[in-house]
């Protein structure tokens, strides 16, 4: 996998390379990005990287000679080929709820991909085996929007700090006008008695 993609999007942090995600096996994804949980703990969620590259130089050599039963015969074995990743992940990588309920095949050339969506597998791999794919483009939206997301989060955890502090100053000034006004019905009693000495 292009681990720069995830390198300049994401934070070391934020993210775990050759993992175990399914508890009680020793298999390991290339990539897991962690996902926060509202309890600070978090999930994973797999990230896989294929490339058939054998099947996919068929199909474009197919397309190039204008040989139809070659493509077609080259197209078919890569939609097995798909299919049997998408199934291994499944099977390796998920693993609710140490994961998410779907992990991303990242398929790493975009004419792959394309050929991958041209074949119709997108819904089938999505409801079949829970995996998305994504080719680099889409990759790069997919971790872009989950910083955006990162992001937000950290804010709104920020803001919740911030709003304690100042819950808590607001007790502390409560107390302090409390004992202020004791101070002042004090001195106030005494300048009073004070006066009556007088």
């Amino acid at each position: 996998m292009n681990i720069n993609i995830i390198k300049e999007t994401l934070t070391v942090n934020q993210y775990e390379e050759n993992v175990i995600t399914k508890k009680g096996t020793n298999d390991r994804v290339e990539f897991a990005i962690k996902l926060p949980n509202q309890d600070d703990s978090f999930i994973y969620l797999p990230i896989d990287s294929k490339l058939p590259l054998e099947s996919y130089h068929k199909i474009v050599d197919a397309q190039e000679k204008g040989d139809i039963e070659t493509l077609k015969l080259a197209r078919n074995e890569l939609k097995n080929q798909i299919k049997k990743y998408a199934s291994d992940i499944n099977n390796k990588y998920i693993d609710v709820p140490n994961t998410t309920d779907f992990a991303i095949m990242f398929l790493q050339l975009e004419g792959l991909y394309v050929e991958v969506l041209n074949l119709g597998l997108f819904e089938e791999l999505k409801l079949k085996y829970n995996i998305n794919i994504a080719g680099p483009t889409t990759f790069t939206a997919i971790l872009n929007a989950l910083q955006m997301g990162f992001k937000t989060l950290a804010i709104q955890k920020k803001s919740n700090e911030v709003w304690n502090i100042l819950r808590a100053v607001k007790t502390e000034f409560a107390k302090f006008g409390s004992i202020i006004e004791g101070i002042q019905r004090k001195l106030n009693g005494a300048s009073n008695d004070l006066d009556q000495l007088i």
